[in-house]
């Protein structure tokens, strides 16, 4: 894609924070004047940290680490969050697009193979224009979007182009599920949607090259205590749009102090719960898993640490 058409897809993202429409909540807020809807950011970009992550999945994080980015805030907020310390709040540090820009410069003198924003959604046009600014001083590391999965198709069909590896969580199959833990009852149908339109952009499986992602998708699921249902419903919304799709099946929830008296999410998911998704992951035709343990390791992100997440991964594996 030509750079000119790149900018003037930036230029629209930039543009819509006037009447911010960049997510499914639609808040139509002026965030270029200051006023904040659900995400509580004005046209700002707050950053928690960046480092070079060797806590993701073994094709992102590679030998040297993926170059992560965490955004502060969400437009989801889910009452479990793992990353509940930068998710339900806009604190943390603001950058201007020039900073990011040699934030993303930093991370590939640091040797990180991509540079990947999460919890992108918010700030989009910033990260986006950082990226430009940043492919012309010399970038050539892909660009991974870690999404919450709750996006509009519209906006993620800007992205064409730009985006190398779509992380896309996938957090509910069932309409009540995401109703009950995130407020968004129409949950399932924006992530199906923008799945597709992701899919078509960047296909249905990883590119890798050394052994590490270059281009593709890569789909997350966290398994929930007492919810396999919802797990369930999930792969077979997935699996309509590809088997071939990579799934990251994530045993590593743990209860936030928010949750600890939840007749359901306050416990850890078991052995046999997350047994349960794998087996019909693997009954639904999926080829490509990336599974966890399950044990009483704390795998949520410490945002208090400078290492904030380490995989408890078994790596992929190929069941086809």
């Amino acid at each position: 894609m030509q750079n000119a058409e790149i900018a003037r897809r930036v230029e629209w993202l930039k543009k819509s924070l006037k009447r911010c429409v960049l997510c499914p909540r639609m808040c139509r807020v002026d965030r270029i004047a200051g006023e904040k809807g659900f995400c509580r950011l004005a046209a700002g970009m707050v950053i928690s940290s960046a480092i070079p992550h060797h806590g993701e999945e073994p094709p992102l994080s590679g030998s040297r680490g993926a170059g992560t980015i965490f955004f502060s805030s969400c437009n989801v907020k889910c009452v479990y969050c793992q990353n509940y310390q930068i998710s339900h709040a806009p604190t943390g540090r603001p950058v201007t697009v020039e900073e990011l820009a040699g934030i993303m410069l930093e991370l590939q003198a640091l040797g990180c193979h991509n540079v990947e924003p999460v919890t992108p959604t918010p700030h989009l046009p910033g990260i986006m224009e950082a990226f430009l600014i940043a492919r012309g001083r010399g970038l050539r590391l892909p660009l991974v979007f870690n999404g919450g999965g709750y996006e509009r198709a519209k906006i993620v069909r800007l992205l064409d182009g730009m985006v190398d590896i779509y992380l896309p969580d996938f957090k509910y199959g069932l309409d009540e599920a995401g109703k009950s833990f995130s407020g968004v009852p129409d949950y399932p149908r924006h992530a199906l949607a923008s799945l597709r339109e992701m899919v078509r952009q960047v296909g249905d499986v990883l590119d890798m090259e050394d052994g590490v992602a270059r281009r593709g998708i890569l789909v997350r699921h966290l398994v929930l205590p007492g919810r396999t249902d919802n797990s369930l419903a999930a792969l077979e919304m997935i699996r309509d749009v590809s088997p071939f799709i990579p799934l990251s099946l994530m045993s590593q929830y743990t209860p936030i102090p928010a949750v600890r008296r939840h007749p359901l999410l306050g416990r850890r998911v078991t052995r046999d719960e997350y047994e349960h998704v794998v087996n019909a992951a693997l009954d639904l035709g999926f080829e490509e898993l990336y599974t966890q343990e399950v044990d009483d390791r704390a795998l949520n992100p410490d945002f208090d640490r400078e290492e904030p997440f380490v995989w408890g991964g078994t790596g992929g594996r190929d069941d086809a």
